[in-house]
């Protein structure tokens, strides 16, 4: 397989939002042979448990566990502890949660490491803004001031202060919180939809070949694979729109 197409093909995670682990695998065996990252989140953890995270790491995958945790710091090392053992490449927590819960995630990580010999430490992610929050909603609604934009870059900074690797945003902020983070600092973006897709539930969208033009590290897609009536071919499609920026 090309080396080209293989690293590019680590840079897409597939958004497996499936109700069972059935469905779900059925998607991972139209895919196979391609190295993409899997993300697992709250709709197929609850339904399937550790058990298919365990599998996925079975059949070679990097998965990003997408639990999206916020709580009060000492539960989410907990949590940070037990996904960390259970040995995913990556996994996020909300930023706004503070400076003190973002720490104490990246300590339960590092605790579980230290007591499991040959253990990887995972890439820890906050989330920013969801891709589906307007400028309307985040002010009006969350009674956030000011702009998506300065919102993101403020959390972004955040969790750098507390150690982390990264954040989940809209490629839309990827230049900003490059800026504010370094090119280093690593950017997660859902909301990507290819040419002729619908933007669905999401308010802040661009295509694959955007998202890499403004410098996303991983790009997350759901529906316009798993919704495709050949999903292999569209996740193709897609690390190909990839790899031609």
């Amino acid at each position: 397989m090309n080396t080209a197409y293989e690293r590019m093909a680590g840079r897409l995670m597939v958004a497996l939002d499936y109700p069972d682990a059935g469905q779900a695998s059925a998607l991972v065996r139209q895919l196979t042979g391609i190295p993409c990252y899997m993300k697992v989140g709250m709709q197929l953890f609850y339904a399937a448990g550790p058990d298919f995270v365990r599998d996925l790491k079975e059949r070679g995958y990097s998965v990003f566990l997408d639990l999206k945790m916020h709580d009060i710091p000492n539960t989410v090392k907990g949590g940070s502890h037990s996904v960390t053992r259970l040995g995913v490449d990556m996994f996020n927590v909300h930023a706004a949660g503070g400076l003190d819960m973002m720490q104490a995630a990246k300590a339960g990580a590092e605790a579980a490491v230290a007591e499991t010999p040959g253990l990887a430490m995972p890439v820890i992610i906050a989330v920013t803004q969801l891709t589906s929050t307007s400028q309307a909603v985040m002010n009006e609604e969350i009674g956030i001031p000011g702009s998506v934009e300065d919102a993101v870059v403020r959390y972004a900074s955040l969790a750098k202060e507390a150690g982390l690797h990264g954040v989940v945003a809209s490629s839309l902020e990827v230049g900003a919180i490059a800026a504010a983070c370094g090119p280093d600092f690593k950017t997660v973006t859902p909301g990507i939809r290819p040419s002729g897709s619908g933007a669905g539930d999401q308010a802040r969208v661009l295509t694959p070949g955007q998202a890499m033009e403004r410098g996303s590290h991983y790009l997350v897609v759901g529906r316009p694979i798993t919704a495709s009536t050949d999903p292999r071919q569209a996740a193709e499609q897609i690390i190909e729109e990839m790899m031609s920026v």
